[in-house]
């Protein structure tokens, strides 16, 4: 009888412990937030970028309830390795940098966009005093381009010059610049740095808009045709966070967070990887991607 009491009690012991340790277990699992790092090309004012991106940030953990976070990037090709790496789970990319991202991790996805990138355009601008009305009309004037990696400010720019007949490696005053943003382009042309550029239709119109470009100093006097353009695309992660993350991008409308404001829509649409295949398509064309 004794040993049968004994049996019992370590019996009772080791399922006490069990029990001890799946509560452990579980409240560690219901504690665990994954934390999502997101980020965004620098293609304009960093200060205005940054401080817009981290408000986006909170207000994403807010209606997910994960934990985000922004991490900012020196440069285009910067955030595309990291994506790449998977140190970024979700990026806001420009054409050619999501083409980029997604051939690095083919499972990532584009989901969301602005109305505006079904349609989006490219500006040719140029000091005010230059006598330019066309394309052809480049040939021999100085020019810059945004970043190398843009596809608003340099891969649909240079295809649209070279379906004009101009090749921006020889026809132009001097090899073309690659500024680094849109709104650096503009602020080049109109100090006489450079006699043309090219950048982004909704930086400029943003810029004019806001008194932040001088008109008098330089004009527009090319728009291009439309193009598919930026996007938010997500990483490899697990199904319901991707849904969640998802779900709430769709959802937000303007006010909900500065990111709006500083891309000038109310709300994002859905889209999906095949949208940007023309841009992979040029890319290739010109032999900035493999």
């Amino acid at each position: 009888m004794k040993k049968l009491i004994a049996l019992f009690s370590l019996l009772m012991i080791f399922s006490l412990a069990a029990c001890s340790e799946e509560g452990e277990d579980a409240g560690q699992k219901d504690s665990k937030t994954e934390t999502i790092k997101i980020g965004a090309i620098p293609d304009q004012n960093a200060a205005d970028l940054n401080r817009s991106m981290e408000d986006f940030a909170q207000d994403l953990g807010e209606k997910t309830g994960l934990n985000v976070e922004y991490v900012p990037s020196v440069d285009y090709s910067a955030l595309v390795t990291a994506f790449g790496r998977g140190e970024i789970h979700l990026a806001w990319f420009g054409g050619l940098t999501g083409v980029q991202a997604r051939d690095l991790v083919p499972e990532a996805e584009a989901f969301a966009q602005r109305p505006i990138d079904e349609k989006f355009k490219s500006v040719f601008i140029a000091q005010k005093d230059i006598e330019i009305d066309s394309l052809e009309d480049l040939k021999g004037k100085s020019f810059t381009f945004g970043s190398e990696s843009s596809t608003s400010g340099h891969l649909m720019p240079r295809y649209f010059m070279m379906e004009a007949g101009i090749n921006a490696d020889k026809d132009l005053d001097g090899t073309p610049n690659y500024s680094g943003s849109h709104d650096k382009t503009y602020k080049l042309v109109e100090s006489g740095a450079f006699q043309t550029g090219a950048l982004n239709i909704s930086v400029w119109e943003a810029a004019v808009k806001e008194g932040k470009v001088d008109e008098s100093k330089v004009k527009v006097f090319y728009t291009t045709p439309e193009y598919y353009d930026y996007n938010w695309t997500v990483n490899k992660v697990d199904e319901e966070t991707k849904e969640k993350l998802k779900e709430a991008i769709l959802s937000m409308t303007s006010g909900d967070n500065e990111v709006m404001e500083l891309l000038q829509t109310d709300k994002f649409i859905e889209t999906k990887n095949e949208n940007y295949e023309a841009i992979e398509k040029v890319a290739k064309e010109l032999k900035i991607i493999k």
